[in-house]
């Protein structure tokens, strides 16, 4: 007998699912083990998890590594990257404000072993705070391989090899993504790595060529470069990082010359072999402008960056109706919601934007949508941000963008070398741009390329999210010295047209 239950029977869904129903209280549900179970724990799956705890519901989160929860985000991608970078940065800063007198490289004075227990601790810190939210919340956890049966049942193998299944009113997949393979080399993981296993290298390279371009390209290139090693970028497509605006583009190439690290785009691999002779790697490929003509360069490891591929095989998808476009990302509406009703995804699984930032809050949206909690959806300005040394974040239109539209509009600048705050912390690069409407003062875009730019695009991510204007910047009252004051003098900067 089930406590507080007139009459328990079976019956079927709309959708043919065979499933036990409850009548109580003169109402029929369909009785589940949990409200919503979430296949992955990386920052989509997290929070959802979290927003639906939050709800009241009953959450079971199915993770298919044994050791940490977090996914790519915590274990491989974002923290333990970001982790290496604020190594570098340190070190770099160390060997740049205090003169050398040794004349040391810092791979020479640094070790990589020092560098990886640094990022370590911060790995340990962070799984350890993720399960002590997940136990404060009481969701609970199942390690193993999830696979969808129905809707509303998933099967989990487990470690051991044996199975368990359960039941939810809902199932959201946050699976995540991996690193594609190149077609033309072999991925060894130990010369030859991918953007996962760089960051296990056991000693800092003293060169690196890294085939691919993009985000993740120019993070590591100059994170590495930071660290004193020869960076080689070579890069298939046309342009590099395309989206920036023209000016940050500019100031980003001439950062990048500046850290003598070479640049080729429109590139085309051959082979990557190893040349026992001279004990290192060598990268064969040819140019655009000079398809005829077979280059070589030499390097100790090779970094392969390219896309991203979801990781949508295996979970059952097809077989109950979800559907994957082209490149098996899931495909969902603005509530992320799949083609089947009880079904959701979010994150790196469903495709662009793919960032750590953007997958919280579609995880938490789709707990939202869910449970009927509010009409809350994502803003129209996302902003993006590129960890890089230094950083690079923008958000709204660029200055090519506006032109485009054909809108009246105008630009205010600053220098970061017109700042006190850089000048204090001997920080030569950067720049900070705004796009605003000549007639109303509407804020339309900025544009940051410097020290806390992440941090920064935020202030006019506010602005310009309440439809305010660069009036703003001029009417309040700005810490000095800092970097947020950048906004101010661009402000002056733009009026003075």
């Amino acid at each position: 007998m089930i406590r507080g239950v007139d009459v328990l029977f079976l019956g079927t869904f709309a959708e043919g699912e065979l499933g036990t129903f409850v009548f109580t209280e003169g109402r029929c549900f369909m009785a589940f083990d949990y409200d919503v179970i979430i296949i992955g724990s990386g920052p989509a799956g997290f929070s959802c998890a979290i927003q639906s705890s939050k709800f009241g519901k009953k959450v079971l989160i199915v993770e298919a590594n044994p050791e940490n929860l977090g996914g790519s985000w915590i274990n491989t991608g974002t923290v333990p990257s970001k982790s290496l970078r604020e190594a570098a940065k340190l070190i770099h800063k160390f060997h740049t404000q205090f003169a050398d007198q040794e004349k040391m490289k810092p791979y020479q004075r640094f070790k990589m072993d020092d560098i990886l227990r640094y990022k370590r601790s911060i790995l340990s810190e962070k799984n350890r705070k993720v399960k002590s939210d997940l136990i404060k919340h009481n969701i609970e956890t199942a390690r193993g391989h999830g696979r969808l049966v129905d809707g509303h049942t998933v099967e989990v193998t487990l470690q051991g090899g044996q199975s368990v299944t359960y039941t939810a009113g809902f199932v959201m997949i946050s699976t995540g993504s991996r690193p594609g393979k190149p077609e033309q080399f072999e991925i060894d993981h130990e010369v030859v790595v991918d953007y996962r296993s760089i960051l296990e290298l056991t000693h800092i390279p003293r060169r690196l060529v890294i085939v691919g371009g993009g985000v993740i390209a120019l993070e590591f290139a100059t994170i590495f470069s930071a660290l004193g090693t020869r960076i080689t970028i070579l890069s298939a497509e046309k342009g590099f990082l395309p989206f920036l605006d023209d000016e940050i583009a500019a100031e980003l190439r001439r950062i990048l010359r500046k850290k003598t690290i070479q640049l080729t785009t429109e590139c085309t691999i051959e082979k990557v072999e190893k040349n026992d002779f001279r004990t290192s790697m060598e990268v064969f490929y040819r140019t655009a402008a000079e398809p005829d003509r077979l280059q070589v360069v030499e390097t100790d490891h090779v970094l392969h960056v390219g896309h991203k591929v979801p990781n949508s095989e295996g979970l059952g998808l097809a077989e109950i109706g979800v559907v994957l476009s082209e490149r098996k990302t899931i495909e969902v509406d603005e509530g992320f919601r799949t083609a089947v009703p009880s079904v959701f995804a979010a994150g790196d699984v469903i495709g662009f934007p793919s960032q750590a930032s953007a997958s919280f809050v579609q995880g938490r949206i789709a707990a939202c949508k869910m449970f009927d909690m509010g009409e809350d959806e994502i803003a129209a300005n996302v902003p993006y941000g590129i960890y890089s040394i230094p950083e690079i974040a923008g958000i709204g239109l660029t200055e090519a963008d506006a032109e485009r539209q054909g809108l009246i509009y105008k630009v205010g600048k600053i220098s970061y070398s017109n700042l006190t705050q850089a000048d204090i912390g001997h920080v030569d690069d950067g720049m900070l741009k705004m796009i605003f409407d000549a007639d109303s003062l509407r804020i339309l875009g900025v544009h940051i390329l410097g020290e806390q730019a992440s941090d920064l695009i935020h202030l006019g991510q506010c602005v310009m999210q309440h439809g305010g204007t660069i009036e703003y910047f001029l009417k309040n009252v700005l810490n000095y010295p800092s970097y947020g004051e950048a906004y101010r003098m661009a402000a002056f900067d733009g009026l003075s047209e």
